[in-house]
């Protein structure tokens, strides 16, 4: 399959710092693309590369086969959504969003008709007369959108687009982005630092760190195979068990943890008896029991331990139990409604199965 956008080893760099390094992507048309990192990790930089705002120091990017690299922003028929909307103040809805048709001198009764699609599109048809500041954070969000859609372009790109929304708006509208998404079948490039965002929007995520992809995924196999020890610590919550390879058989890896725990992993590829490992282990996966039950037969890692803290956090229960050996194991129970099975001081079993050990070099 021809790819619509294809980076080939972009760099940028910034005096001594280099931003991005040597970065290879390929982008399918329909796909909705994440890049996750933190700040500074080279996300925006290279969203900033594939407007045509920023030039690459070395490398190439094409769309659609055609050789971009250095094409001006509004040669390129990319679509951008800010972090800010970078909404017109003094424009009406209806100039905003016939803005980028007026640019290209379309005629005046096609901007009419394009503009009462798209507001049609976000569900916001009867607000071509108010002004930015008579709307609503979301309303502003939907206008940003409405205008990057307006010239239909090749790909969209959106760079932390709902950082300036309250939770529940933010929630509301990622669904919104990504129904829109698939209705129009749009290739979306999208930039983030919120990993649920990512989770949920996506369908394949770049994890970026210090200017390069270190993991290029669907998201469930990012949360549930992280490549790195990096990728398991952004992408959800882990528990770290570091420790040394003590066993390989046919059934699985035996980790000696430095707390003194003997911990069964399925596989560690590459890593022989005697090297370093490390075990993560998500706090929803570990299961709590009862100092004296009877665990059940999947549950082969069990380690007494007692409640040091529990936390209700609504849809779960948070517990802190420190094991025997001193290593300290945050635990996620689903409370279903209840209260929490379990107080401060009592004394449990903490367990997990082999497979639900992610072992990381």
């Amino acid at each position: 399959m021809t790819s619509q956008l294809s980076l080939h080893d972009i760099t940028k760099t910034f005096g001594d710092v280099r931003a991005v390094d040597k970065i290879s992507l390929d982008v399918q048309q329909g796909e909705f693309l994440t890049l996750l990192g933190p700040s500074g990790s080279g996300k925006t930089t290279t969203l900033n590369m594939i407007a045509g705002f920023e030039i690459p120091s070395s490398g190439q990017i094409l769309l659609k086969d055609r050789d971009i690299t250095s094409v001006p922003p509004n040669n390129r028929g990319i679509g951008m959504v800010f972090q800010n909307y970078a909404l017109f103040p003094h424009m009406t809805v209806f100039d905003n969003i016939a803005f980028p048709l007026r640019m290209r001198k379309v005629p005046l009764q096609e901007i009419r008709e394009r503009t009462g699609e798209v507001l049609d599109l976000v569900e916001l048809p009867g607000f071509e007369k108010r002004y930015p500041n008579q709307l609503s954070g979301g309303q502003q969000q939907r206008i940003a959108l409405a205008r990057a859609l307006v010239f239909r372009p090749d790909i969209l790109l959106m760079d932390e687009p709902l950082g300036a929304l309250d939770k529940k708006l933010r929630d509301h509208m990622k669904l919104e982005i990504k129904h829109l998404q698939e209705s129009l079948h749009i290739t979306v490039i999208y930039v983030t630092h919120d990993q649920e965002e990512a989770l949920t929007m996506s369908d394949r995520i770049a994890i970026m760190n210090n200017g390069r992809i270190v993991q290029l995924d669907d998201p469930v196999t990012l949360y549930e195979a992280p490549a790195n020890l990096f990728v398991a610590d952004f992408i959800g919550e882990s528990n770290f068990l570091e420790g040394e390879v003590a066993e390989i058989k046919t059934e699985g890896v035996c980790v000696a943890a430095k707390q003194g725990l003997m911990v069964w992993v399925e596989k560690l590829p590459g890593l022989g008896p005697g090297e370093d490992a490390t075990v993560a282990v998500r706090p929803e996966k570990i299961h709590i029991f009862p100092e004296q039950a009877r665990l059940p037969e999947e549950i082969v890692n069990h380690f007494p331990g007692r409640i040091e803290e529990v936390i209700y956090v609504g849809e779960a229960n948070v517990y802190r139990v420190v094991l025997e050996g001193g290593l300290t194991l945050k635990v996620k129970v689903q409370s279903a409604g209840t209260t929490a099975r379990y107080k401060k001081g009592d004394k449990v079993v903490a367990g997990w199965q082999v497979s639900h050990g992610l072992p990381l070099k």
